[in-house]
């Protein structure tokens, strides 16, 4: 199967010379502009972007407008991300905007889709240290793992297990009304796991050193026990999917899910998460739940790994108690999340 990259014109040397590297030998159809996506549903695509000195591409923002206004252009394709710049910001931020434009677009997107290359690839630091090579070489190595994962199917299963995850209250959340339409038409065949992470029920991560961090992780566990420990962990390595429902406190998520996020980490010490999925039920009060799209395919897609597949999330506004099960046009919104679930999940 071919790959095909998309690569806005004025990317820099950098980049152009990885390109060149990781891509020999393969077969590769290379689109510069907006106007050249054509016929790219169930694809395996490759966006590379090189960033200037002010964090922009001005032929990347066309092709972003594109895939805002096309919202089926990339249906049925996967997809991953490298972004190069010659500072040490905007390169993850460019990411995650691209990501959410992506899914949004319907693409999936693979776990850990992103290779970021800050100005001095200070961030691969860690990676050339465990691969024994310099800077550039774990550069090239992550790009190489990145373009061999994308030809990886992720595969739904017979009888999948859902964990939602919620820290609202049932009786006035529009998040957790709006998820129990949803599960009311996933229909027969899965196995759904409901933890509430209400106050006083999770700590936030603590930032132990590494190794001990990877000491309580090889067993399962993490140094502050709890809910985490005791729950949310056996919960997550048994499922294959997972639901965030994420009211928008602020354009930021609230801080027990934030905390979910963090104390992840240990589980991720001893395993990866290619082989789950993503979803989200996000409903802001007044606007900006594309903020919290991109908080959660940034920690949980790009970072912890999760298979984001596409339309990850369904986005709502809605403020007054009960107001989000009756928008206008919500109902087929609804069966269209729920379709989104079945057909990544359920064999």
């Amino acid at each position: 199967m071919d790959l095909h990259l998309i690569c806005p014109s004025g990317a820099n040397p950098r980049l152009q010379q990885l390109l060149t590297r990781v891509l020999e030998g393969k077969s590769v159809k290379v689109y510069r502009n907006a106007e050249d996506l054509q016929d790219l549903r169930d694809k395996k695509l490759l966006f590379a972007l090189g960033l200037d000195e002010t964090g922009l591409n001005f032929g990347y923002v066309r092709i972003l407008a594109r895939l805002r206004r096309e919202p089926g252009l990339l249906n049925g394709s996967t997809a991953g991300l490298i972004v190069d710049g010659p500072g040490e910001l905007f390169t993850k931020s460019t990411a995650a905007e691209l990501a959410f434009a992506v899914n949004q677009a319907g693409c999936a997107l693979v776990g850990r889709p992103l290779v970021e290359a800050t100005g001095t690839l200070e961030n691969f630091r860690i990676q050339a240290q465990n691969l024994q090579t310099d800077l550039e070489g774990a550069y090239q190595a992550a790009a190489e793992d990145l373009i061999s994962r994308l030809f990886e199917e992720f595969h739904p299963k017979k009888d999948p297990e859902l964990l939602v995850l919620h820290a609202s209250s049932h009786h006035t959340s529009n998040t957790m009304a709006l998820w129990e339409k949803v599960r009311g038409r996933l229909g027969e065949g899965f196995t759904v796991t409901e933890i509430g992470l209400r106050n006083g029920t999770l700590s936030d991560c603590s930032g132990c050193p590494y190794t001990l961090c990877l000491h309580f992780g090889e067993k399962g566990g993490c140094f502050y026990g709890g809910l985490m420990q005791q729950e949310v962990y056996p919960a997550v390595r048994r499922c294959d999917g997972i639901v965030m429902l994420c009211p928008n406190y602020n354009d930021a998520l609230s801080a027990n899910l934030t905390a979910f996020i963090n104390r992840l980490t240990a589980l991720f010490r001893q395993t990866r998460f290619y082989d789950k999925a993503l979803f989200a039920v996000i409903v802001s009060g007044y606007s900006g739940g594309d903020i919290l799209a991109r908080q959660l395919i940034a920690g949980m897609n790009m970072n912890k790994s999760f298979y984001l597949p596409p339309r990850f999330a369904l986005l709502e506004t809605a403020n007054d108690p009960g107001q989000a099960v009756k928008r206008p046009g919500v109902d087929q919104r609804l069966d269209a999340f729920a379709r989104t679930i079945r057909s990544a999940l359920k064999a």
